[in-house]
């Protein structure tokens, strides 16, 4: 089983819209048995709750259910736990690496680098804005899981990798 982990500043928005996106990847590649998958926040200001209501709604408009999803904090375990702890930006990879044993901190990743196709390094945080951050928000996590999950397939899905 491969565990992976998304992580924002709170877990509203842009980690669970990555774990909503790449569930559904999974979902399809028919490898929901082999991967595992949930999300996180560095801060707890949003402990329990679902994911934003303007995150649900963009993602339910392409397919992507986040509705049964709830906030909850990162801790220390997790990082033995996950094979992947993943921020959507450089702020919360740096409060990542803070929390991380530093054996373990090969498993830290930024998000972004997983995409081929989008330019930018961070997923920007959507809270603040309207409706097209979301949108955008999406388009970059499609592309970012997309890859994750070609990653995860050829290095620890592969046959040489049982």
């Amino acid at each position: 089983m491969v565990k992976v982990l998304f992580v924002c500043m709170g877990n509203i928005c842009r980690s669970p819209t990555a774990h909503g996106v790449f569930d559904h990847l999974v979902q399809q590649a028919s490898l929901a048995q082999r991967i595992e998958i949930d999300s996180a926040g560095t801060h707890a200001y949003h402990v329990g709750e679902p994911p934003d209501k303007r995150a649900q709604a963009s993602a339910l408009n392409r397919g992507f259910n986040l509705s049964s999803q709830r906030a909850r904090c990162v801790q220390k375990v997790d990082f033995d736990y996950y094979d992947y702890v993943i921020a959507m930006d450089n702020d919360n990879l740096a409060n990542l690496i803070d929390i991380c044993p530093q054996e373990l901190s090969n498993k830290v990743s930024l998000f972004l680098s997983y995409s081929s196709d989008v330019d930018e390094k961070e997923v920007p945080d959507p809270y603040y804005g309207g409706s097209r951050g979301f949108e955008r928000v999406l388009d970059m996590v499609e592309s970012a899981a997309g890859g994750l999950l070609s990653e995860i397939k050829e290095k620890r899905l592969s046959p040489d990798n049982p």
